[in-house]
């Protein structure tokens, strides 16, 4: 990550949420961070190499999902929020683009930056607006509930159903997944019968979509991006280099 872009768009909180986010989970369906650093010019992150993709090019390659294959999808991103709330951690930016895929075709969710530790309440406003929950943009203050809204957009996304209607209620205390049952009354629901919760995060089900793949480190799957911004960045100083001295 480009420094100066990272503090001229005052980015600097939530490069230092991702990085604590990501050392503290360990889910099969996050993906993993091993290191980070810093030189004059630079933020690193040395994560986990997903090659399959990201799901958002193979929903916009089909247009959309068959009931089975967002009924995959769905299950395994539920069991990563609900590792993420059980962690008070609050994800805030649900979307395609964020979710990759691993070989076999199981989910991986990236980009932490918007993610936060969460007891009670927050109030900034932040994440893709077509996923904001009502509650953000009326600067109410929000919390994991927010999670389940973007969920049902998701779904929305890629079919639909009377589950969407039940996760894209404004009212956030009667959103699925927001009342007294939390993150059961979604599992639950008649769209996931005969679904096996636990050997969801054991990888058990069968991905609907595997992932071609050349060999180790192929990345054909990821947009291809010029390279010679690297070449452009020049150093900073000393003093905006100080607020990422232990990064």
């Amino acid at each position: 990550m480009n420094i100066p872009d990272v503090i001229r768009l005052k980015q600097e909180q939530h490069v230092q949420n991702e990085k604590a986010v990501l050392k503290e989970v360990n889910h099969p369906f996050l993906v993993k961070l091993f290191w980070t650093g810093h030189d004059n010019r630079f933020l690193y992150m040395l994560m986990e190499f997903v090659p399959g993709g990201e799901l958002f090019t193979y929903l916009r390659n089909r247009g959309r999902f068959s009931s089975v294959a967002g009924l995959f999808y769905a299950t395994e991103i539920v069991c990563a929020i609900e590792y993420l709330h059980t962690k008070e951690i609050v994800y805030r930016d649900l979307k395609p683009e964020n979710i990759l895929l691993d070989r076999e075709g199981h989910i991986k969710l990236t980009d932490f930056g918007f993610s936060k530790k969460l007891v009670d309440k927050t109030w900034t406003l932040c994440g893709t607006p077509e996923y904001l929950a009502p509650e953000v943009i009326q600067s109410k203050g929000h919390g994991r509930a927010v999670d389940w809204w973007a969920l049902g957009i998701l779904i929305f996304e890629m079919l639909s159903g009377d589950l969407i209607k039940r996760l894209l209620v404004v009212d956030r205390t009667r959103r699925l997944g927001s009342m007294k049952n939390g993150v059961e009354d979604i599992k639950r629901h008649r769209w996931f019968r005969g679904v096996d919760w636990e050997s969801v995060p054991q990888k058990k089900l069968k991905p609907p979509i595997v992932p071609t793949l050349l060999g180790d480190g192929d990345t054909s799957n990821f947009e291809t991006y010029p390279d010679n911004e690297w070449d452009k960045s020049l150093p900073v100083s000393d003093e905006e280099l100080e607020m990422f001295k232990n990064f």
